[in-house]
């Protein structure tokens, strides 16, 4: 799962890379976009770094728990996480152009990658270290 979270990770911060270049190329660097719409680009964005970066922090320190219940935990948020970040890497291009600010995927995404995030420091929690 360590090796899965660091290719993972940095294919998502490869994919920020990328949405900012086609913001760059496509949009003109959204000079002249309007307002919702450039909001709507430049968070999803945003949120397309943070799953990279939460996926490349989490294999950097990931060790498999020795308790069934929490390696199950840990597992789970994992797999909400990765979860997440497919959810926002769509968001970028399908939410900017729904009408009334209307963010269904990054809605969603949001509370993913969170409790993903808070699953895996449930796991570890009042756990002995050796």
């Amino acid at each position: 799962m360590k090796k899965i979270h660091l290719i993972f990770g940095v294919f998502v911060v490869l994919a920020f890379l990328l949405t900012g270049q086609y913001m760059d190329k496509v949009y003109n660097h959204m000079v002249g976009v309007p307002d919702a719409q450039r909001l709507l680009f430049r968070t999803r964005h945003i949120f397309i770094l943070l799953a990279g970066l939460l996926n490349l922090a989490i294999g950097a320190y990931f060790t498999y728990r020795i308790e069934s219940w929490r390696r199950t935990i840990q597992l789970l948020g994992s797999l909400l996480v990765f979860a997440a970040s497919c959810l926002f890497l769509v968001a970028f291009f399908y939410e900017p152009h729904l009408s009334d600010l209307h963010t269904p995927l990054s809605h969603w995404g949001t509370y993913t990658i969170a409790a993903g995030a808070l699953l895996h420091v449930l796991s570890g929690m009042r756990q002995k270290v050796v």
